[in-house]
């Protein structure tokens, strides 16, 4: 089973590694750490990790580190004398985790699925316990964590139906692998179920709530003068603001045309643009002036870029990190990845921040999240592009209706906190246990 897997994923990943070679060029700093992708970690790593216990959390991206950052914080105070190690799969996410964790903190990228790459990688971070944190289930690690005797976590666990179904036709290679989980933390009984049923261990597997509702509340301490730059670009100190967050391909031209009809009837209404992926800003931006809007990118915003008041009409996000910010002066928010594509993005961070948010019907990523923000009136859920004009146009005509929509999506975030905590304290009252790390609970 081993050999045919590894003969699989070696074919499959020599297939793809033009893809992605691109896709990390396209990115930028792919150089930065290019080796740890392939289990080969420097003298300076190596050192940071001699003589002392390690605790290795893995998030694969921007998303899955915005949870880390969460959990880091809940695991330090428990776990005061051990030497954490953080890392991720893509640059975007090496980036946020150099912007805002601090030097004690140890960042590197995760190895490729590759038995020799996993077992350099092993052996050099010496890991006591490893906690993935959202993360995919690669074979190879867990086999060769396994047989290394580490406990593995799973954090913030979700198991769709679809993701199900798939490893359940694959049980006699994934029904193992589940079972060598120490402890899982689910969001919801169903994903406990699933997860059960495909073989975890009923012990290691608690129920602890969804982690999305603590990171969206995470503290930021970097600052960003967004009303300053809409100074810059010349909009106008009562405008009203639509910010479109992690939209996909084929939903930046759609919202430039809805922007266009909505300002018939709200000529001082401004539009904040920002690409799932900034690598497609330059596409995006093209789509957008493609209906006639008037667009800048972010990077173009120096300290002597001055626009006068009509000059632009849009602000297209062509940077990582800074979403939250432009959240947080919006009259009304649209979630990406709903329109024009399948799986949705994450709405908590606006509805942390009281913002009316509307997103699009292809929410599956984010199916408990949506429909719970919808039942309790914190969203608006559209399934086209007249929908979507109707309600952003209803909301940005009445101001009482936007801030009870806002009110109630930063209830339901308030009453669902604290999955972070019931995590920290599996993993190390699991770990205690077994007389790996002193708990130290707060």
């Amino acid at each position: 089973m081993r050999l045919i897997y590894n003969l699989l994923f070696a074919f499959f990943f020599l297939l793809a590694s033009p893809y992605y070679f691109l896709k990390m060029w396209r990115r930028g700093n792919w150089r930065r750490g290019f080796g740890e992708r392939f289990g080969r970690y420097g003298k300076q790593v190596r050192h940071a990790v001699t003589n002392r216990q390690v605790l290795w959390l893995h998030a694969v991206s921007v998303g899955e580190v915005n949870l880390c950052l969460q959990l880091l914080k809940a695991l330090e105070d428990r776990l005061p004398n051990v030497k954490l190690v953080v890392s991720t799969t893509t640059s975007t996410g090496m980036g946020e985790l150099e912007k805002r964790l601090p030097s004690r903190i140890l960042k590197v990228y995760y190895p490729v699925d590759l038995p020799w790459c996993v077992r350099r990688a092993l052996a050099a971070l010496r890991p006591e316990a490893v906690v993935l944190v959202e993360a995919e289930i690669w074979p190879n690690f867990l086999w060769k964590a396994q047989a290394l005797g580490i406990p593995l976590f799973l954090a913030n666990a979700r198991l769709s139906e679809r993701s199900y179904r798939g490893y359940k036709l694959v049980s006699f290679l994934f029904g193992p692998l589940f079972r060598a989980f120490a402890g899982i933390g689910c969001q919801n009984e169903a994903d406990a179920r699933r997860l059960r049923e495909l073989g975890a261990c009923p012990a290691a597997v608690r129920v602890v709530g969804n982690m999305k509702y603590d990171a969206a509340r995470l503290d930021d301490h970097r600052q960003l003068d967004v009303p300053s730059m809409f100074r810059q670009l010349g909009v106008p100190a009562d405008a009203k603001i639509i910010v479109a967050g992690s939209t996909h391909d084929g939903e930046e031209g759609l919202l430039a045309q809805t922007f266009k009809r909505l300002r018939e009837n709200c000529p001082n209404l401004f539009l904040v643009v920002a690409p799932r992926h900034f690598e497609r800003a330059r596409a995006a931006g093209q789509d957008i002036a493609a209906q006639g809007v008037k667009a800048v990118f972010r990077t173009e915003l120096t300290s002597q870029a001055q626009y006068q008041p009509g000059e632009v009409d849009c602000l297209v996000v062509n940077t990582t990190g800074e979403l939250r910010f432009f959240y947080a002066q919006a009259d009304v928010v649209f979630v990406g990845k709903s329109l024009t594509a399948e799986g949705g993005q994450n709405p908590l961070e606006p509805a942390a921040l009281g913002k009316a948010i509307v997103f699009g019907p292809n929410m599956q990523n984010f199916a408990a999240i949506s429909r719970l923000l919808v039942d309790r009136g914190g969203a608006v859920m559209v399934r086209d592009a007249e929908e979507l004009r109707t309600a952003l146009g209803g909301l940005l005509a009445d101001e009482q209706r936007r801030w009870q929509t806002g009110r109630q999506a930063r209830a339901v975030v308030e009453e669902n906190l604290g999955a972070v905590e019931r995590t920290a304290a599996m993993i190390a009252e699991t770990l205690a246990r077994r007389g790996i790390f002193v708990s130290q609970p707060t």
